[in-house]
């Protein structure tokens, strides 16, 4: 199914959270690209979103939350003060964060040695969904290999049956992925180039070193 939620957000939401509790993708729009979802603590869902990207468990997709309140209840420890400072700035917004994951979660997002990809996206429609339908693994809406899609159209094309609910909230407003900073070590990494510079991230941490070699996809 197939919704424009430009002129009616309503029905969409209601399908895609539906979906999503029925262990059933959904394409919906980012502040990024768009991206596939799969209901985190459902593995055999997260499974197919793995399998219609055509990625394997050691390509783990980061999961997307609706409050900046909900990232407590998915990690190991308490932000450190500088990242709940950062976060404050930049959530929602293009940053995803890698941290320790809560040992007590139940889930499996595939090969993630503990730790969980976090993020809050701004966008209403996103968010939306996500309040209702709880932590949601979301990976970009493409075939592994393919550029990411920044219409629904070509989130479909792409896609296809494996997704049973494409939300299409018009062209994506900013085709680069989200800037991912690893903070599990004792010095933080950007771990892929995004919106987010290492500049803005230095205001709040001077030690984060910069991503390897060129950006990720």
């Amino acid at each position: 199914m197939r919704f424009d939620c430009v002129a009616d957000p309503d029905a969409g939401v209601q399908a895609a959270v539906a979906a999503l509790r029925a262990g059933e993708l959904v394409v919906m729009p980012t502040d990024t690209v768009y991206g596939v979802a799969a209901d985190a603590f459902d593995p055999a869902a997260v499974a197919r979103l793995l399998a219609a990207k055509g990625r394997g468990r050691d390509m783990p997709p980061p999961v997307l939350i609706g409050d900046p309140m909900t990232l407590e209840a998915l990690v190991a420890e308490r932000p450190a003060r500088w990242l709940q400072d950062a976060l404050a700035e930049f959530w929602p917004g293009p940053l995803t964060i890698v941290m320790r994951a809560q040992p007590s979660l139940t889930w499996d997002l595939g090969d993630t040695h503990g730790t969980v990809a976090v993020r809050v996206p701004d966008d209403d429609l996103a968010r939306t969904v996500l309040r209702q339908a709880g932590p949601t693994a979301v990976s970009s809406a493409n075939r592994s290999g393919e550029p990411a899609a920044v219409t629904v159209d070509e989130a479909e094309r792409m896609l296809g049956d494996a997704v049973s609910v494409y939300l299409d909230g018009g062209p994506a407003r900013d085709a680069v992925g989200s800037t991912i900073l690893d903070v599990t070590s004792a010095v933080p990494r950007i771990l892929r180039s995004g919106p987010i510079t290492l500049d803005d991230l230095h205001r709040f941490n001077n030690t984060i070193e910069p991503a390897e070699g060129p950006a990720g996809a």
